[in-house]
C-alpha cells in the first residue's frame, strides 16, 4: 500500500507543526504540503494532488469554506477533512455541501488520526 499523501492548511505555522508531528507517528502517513491561507491550499492542492488535505475555515485573503469548491475542482480525488475551531452544526452543515468529507473540531483532535485510519485507500471501513 503507496504512502497516504496528506496537505495541511491552517494559518497558524504551530498548529500545522503540531499536526505535522502528529501524523509523523504514522510510517504510512507522509505531509507532502503546507498552505497558510485559502488561496494557497487551492494552488497546493492543484499541485500536489494529495489523498487527504486538512483544512482550517478561519484563514487569511480566502478561508476555507470559500476555498473548499475550488480545492475539489482543483483536486478532484483529494479527500477534503475539515479541521476548525468552529463547532456549529450550521459549519458543518456548510462544509459537508461543500465537499468536505470529514468535519473535526480542533478541541477532539484525537477524532484526527481514527479518521484518517477510516479514509486510507484499501482500508474497509464497517
Amino acid at each position: 500500500m503507496s504512502a497516504l499523501r496528506i496537505l495541511i492548511v491552517d494559518d497558524k505555522p504551530s498548529v500545522r507543526v503540531g499536526i505535522r508531528m502528529l501524523l509523523q507517528s504514522h510510517p504510512e502517513w507522509d505531509v507532502v504540503g503546507e498552505a497558510s491561507d485559502g488561496i494557497e491550499a487551492v494552488e497546493k492542492a492543484a499541485e500536489l494532488t494529495p489523498d487527504i488535505i486538512l483544512l482550517d475555515i478561519s484563514m487569511p485573503k480566502m478561508d476555507g469554506l470559500q476555498a473548499l469548491p475550488l480545492i475539489r475542482e482543483a483536486s478532484p480525488r483529494s479527500q477534503v477533512v475539515v479541521l476548525t475551531l468552529h463547532e456549529y452544526l450550521e459549519t458543518a452543515r456548510l462544509a459537508s455541501q461543500a465537499g468536505a468529507t470529514a468535519y473535526i473540531t480542533k478541541s477532539l483532535l484525537i477524532e484526527l488520526i481514527p479518521t484518517l485510519e477510516a479514509l486510507q485507500p484499501g482500508r474497509n471501513v464497517c
